[in-house]
């Protein structure tokens, strides 16, 4: 089960511009995830949302019984990057039905195994968990917003996931910690299986009780969007995990490289375009060239 937002996004990019095209942490994850294994969405969206684009997530085998229509406008965001695409501006942000999102899981998922806490208030967060009943692996995104306006709830989180999930600079700032090594530790003796600091084309790195794994980012010449990359690399790893059905070390590990390389996929196209293209094989093919990058 995956939990977020599905959103509208208007992107200018050095390589063009993409107006209102299909985007979302939800979104983007769980697309990511179909790839190993089916997912159920748990988002809203207002009454403008294209029928289209909910068809698309449908064919992707994504269930979306709890994707909610209310009525106005679509949560809408719109970013421009600059030359250096690990930075850009945001233009525009129109939560809309987003504003009032209160997560409310259909019967069935409740039972879900494998939930993917995707960017939303620490509290919602919360409010998810209190509805499910044993999950087995429970992956949590957060972000500084949260961790400024909102740490007691995610303190308080925390304790209750296993895998954590959050950029070097969301790292330093939660842990108070300027050296990386020191905040994944740091984030481990809250309780947590693993600690995941993602660092953009510079890969992620993996927290473990048992030691640090690091999955680089696969060398692209050509990046056209990097808008949702963190969420597919989410979207990949609980998917992988979930496909697999083991969350020891070196599973998560494989985990990690499977979500570089559907990150690596999503950055090449604006939005979704390039996700849906690929196949099983050209992601077990980019996986071996992974490995390859890494191997000495």
């Amino acid at each position: 089960m995956i939990v977020g937002s599905v959103a509208l996004d208007t992107i200018e990019t050095p390589a063009g511009k993409a107006v209102e095209v299909l985007g979302g942490a939800a979104t983007y994850s769980s697309v990511a995830c179909s790839f190993f294994a089916s997912a159920g969405i748990v988002a809203v969206v207002g009454e403008d949302f294209p029928a289209k684009y909910e068809k698309l997530l449908r064919a992707r085998g994504i269930d979306t019984s709890g994707l909610a229509r209310l009525p106005g406008r679509t949560f809408r965001w719109g970013g421009k990057y600059l030359k250096d695409v690990n930075k850009r501006e945001t233009l525009f942000t129109e939560l809309n039905v987003f504003e009032k999102f209160s997560p409310e899981l259909p019967k069935p998922y409740r039972d879900a195994e494998y939930v993917f806490l995707a960017n939303i208030h620490p509290a919602l967060q919360f409010h998810v968990l209190d509805q499910v009943k044993s999950p087995r692996l429970i992956v949590c995104d957060t972000m500084n917003l949260w961790i400024n306006t909102a740490r007691k709830e995610l303190e308080k989180l925390i304790p209750r996931v296993d895998v954590l999930m959050l950029n070097d600079e969301e790292a330093r700032l939660l842990t108070g910690e300027f050296n990386l090594a020191r905040a994944g530790h740091s984030l481990l003796k809250q309780g947590l299986l693993a600690a995941v600091i993602k660092r953009g084309e510079h890969g992620a790195t993996v927290f473990h009780r048992r030691g640090v794994f690091f999955a680089p980012a696969y060398p692209l010449e050509d990046v056209k969007d990097p808008t949702g990359a963190g969420d597919t690399f989410a979207g990949g790893f609980i998917g992988y995990l979930a496909k697999s059905g083991r969350k020891d070390f070196a599973e998560l590990k494989r985990a990690a490289v499977y979500g570089s390389v559907l990150a690596s996929f999503a950055v090449q196209e604006f939005s979704l375009k390039r996700l849906l293209k690929i196949t099983r094989a050209d992601i077990n093919r980019r996986f071996k060239e992974f490995h390859q990058l890494v191997s000495f």
